[in-house]
Parts: structure tokens; sequence; C-alpha cells
């Protein structure tokens, strides 16, 4: 089982302060609530600097929530091993038969708390479409999906409302899209217009039917 992803009061903890003196360092604040549910799909958008981890893990301690994310396994050796699964990582096989979105839909399945971390862009760079990875998790394992955000031009980092989605790709990312509107990155030129592949409702189709 994992730990438990949503602290009770975070401020008995030695992560909150760590976030709190951060934030307050650079003169950030947060919104929002800690999401009611105890397993989810977390994204956080825009990405655009190797600035957003940090600023965005000094959010998550401030609201009690315990980001997870997948990491190669091979990284989970010697002393690395205890430190990625300090920070949240747990160790998933490339190598497997299973393919990462099944990998990480088995996870939600055997865990009561999981709140797991997708980055959509896939990178800090613009790009063309989001990856589709973080829908089929959430769609697969039947969690919402939980918009995280930065906005560097406000220095406000925070959690937005939770998406269920219903199969309809494309009209569930237009609603999390017009969330994000206004949300401005770090470098703003490097920000992607979020959108799906054309081709991303046929995948959800087929792994619907293959359920």
């Amino acid at each position: 089982m994992s730990q438990q992803s949503l602290v009770p009061n975070p401020r008995a903890t030695l992560r909150y302060w760590i976030g709190l003196v951060f934030l307050k360092f650079f003169g950030w604040r947060v919104e929002g609530m800690q999401p009611e549910m105890a397993k989810c799909v977390f994204i956080a958008a825009p990405h655009t600097s190797y600035w957003d981890t940090p600023f965005m893990l000094g959010v998550s301690y401030i609201m009690g929530v315990r980001l997870q994310f997948m990491v190669k396994h091979t990284m989970f050796w010697g002393p690395f091993g205890a430190f990625f699964h300090w920070l949240g990582g747990i160790p998933i096989d490339r190598r497997a038969r299973h393919n990462t979105v099944d990998q990480c839909i088995q996870a939600f399945q055997e865990r009561d708390h999981f709140i797991l971390t997708v980055p959509p862009e896939g990178t800090r760079s613009q790009v063309d479409y989001w990856k589709t990875g973080f829908y089929h998790i959430a769609h697969g394992a039947g969690v919402p999906i939980v918009l995280g955000f930065l906005d560097f031009k406000r220095k406000v980092g925070g959690l937005g409302p939770a998406i269920w989605t219903t199969g309809d790709i494309h009209a569930d990312v237009a609603r999390i899209r017009e969330f994000y509107l206004d949300v401005v990155g770090k470098n703003p030129e490097l920000m992607s217009e979020i959108r799906v592949r054309p081709e991303a409702a046929a995948e959800v189709e087929a792994r619907r039917a293959a359920m």
C-alpha cells in the first residue's frame, strides 16, 4: 500500500515548513484546497522551466498533498532508491510486457491512497500536442484528473478543479484548456497549446472496448 496521499495536518510536518519557507522567499502564495479524493491523476501546467518542479513540490507540501510519480526502475539502486522513495517516486519497469499506462492503472488498483503526477506536455519545450497518457490512466483507473497550476505572472500556485473523464477526450480536454487560459508559465514563449491528437479519441474507444 502507498503512503497516505493527503496529510490531515500539513503544518505538523517538516515538508510544510520547507514548502512555506521556499515559496515565501520567492514571494509566492498558494490558492485552492486539498482534493477530496484519495486517488487521482495530478497534472500541472504549463511546464516551461526546471523551476516548475520545486515550486509545485512547495505548493504540494503546504497543501498537504503527497505527489507521486513514476521513475524508471533502474534509478532505484543504493542511496538513490531511498531518495526517490522519499520524493514520491515509484519504480516502473519499461521492459515489462504491459506498457506504462497499464502499469499505472495497476498501481491505482493496488493502492487505497495514490496521487499520481503525470506531465501532459512531457517536456519543457513547446509541443504541438499534449501526450494523452494522463487521460488514459485516469479513464482506465476510474479516477479524476486534478488540475494543478503554477502562474508565474501572479506568483501563485495551487490546485484547480477535478475533472472526471467522460470518454470524449476532446470535450474533456476543452474543459481543461478553459481552466488554464489565464495561467502563465515562467517562459511564456515555450507554452504549448492545450490539445490532443485527433486519433486520441479512437485510442480511448479501443481501451474502453478492451476493458
